[in-house]
């Protein structure tokens, strides 16, 4: 079964590859693993995709709440959310197909971004499966090179926290935290 996790995380050097580490020495396979800013410049969202049942994701989310600069994570089943990806994909066009290329993106609502005699290059964000169809439609006319950010997602709003895993944790003191899942709190480790 395919989860949407989101980790809230303290902003230093090695939390990616601790997060990384930590899924490759269980084996857990990460389809899309985001990072990126958020509204307070001491911590950053990661946004994990990972397919696997119920009983391995629990266990996914205790030990990235076991690391030391994982704030909250929160699994988004079973809730309303945001998901969205964004492409840049560039396709070939000819003078003949070029009209049908432009016509099927603005179908998909995507966006030309770059034009030139032989390709053109379409944006385009929204949901996994939309960009996947987008995708297939322009192989017909060739792809010269595709690039994907992965899945971001977010709570749509006014949902209440469920559970403990899913209740806010940021604290307003910069550089201090509260667990969100009642896991020990791993020790502390000097910088490598």
């Amino acid at each position: 079964m395919r989860h949407v996790i989101s980790a809230l995380v303290i902003n230093e050097p090695g939390v990616l590859a601790n997060v990384a580490n930590m899924f490759s020495a269980r084996g857990f396979n990460i389809d899309s693993l985001v990072v990126g800013r958020t509204e307070d410049p001491n911590l950053s969202r990661m946004t994990i995709v990972v397919n696997a049942d119920d009983n391995t994701l629990d266990q996914v989310r205790k030990q990235l709440a076991k690391l030391v600069p994982v704030v909250q994570v929160r699994d988004f089943k079973g809730e309303a959310y945001i998901e969205r990806d964004l492409a840049l994909i560039a396709v070939t066009v000819t003078p003949e197909n070029r009209s049908q290329v432009v016509e099927t993106t603005n179908l998909f609502r995507g966006r030309i971004v770059d034009v030139s005699r032989e390709s053109v290059t379409i944006e385009m964000a929204g949901e996994e499966e939309k960009i996947e169809a987008f995708i297939d439609l322009m192989r017909d006319y060739g792809i010269k090179e595709l690039a994907r950010t992965g899945v971001i997602a977010m709570a749509r709003g006014g949902q209440p926290s469920q559970d403990p895993t899913k209740a806010s944790a940021v604290s307003a003191t910069p550089g201090k935290r509260t667990r969100s899942i009642n896991a020990p709190a791993a020790a502390s480790l000097p910088p490598s």
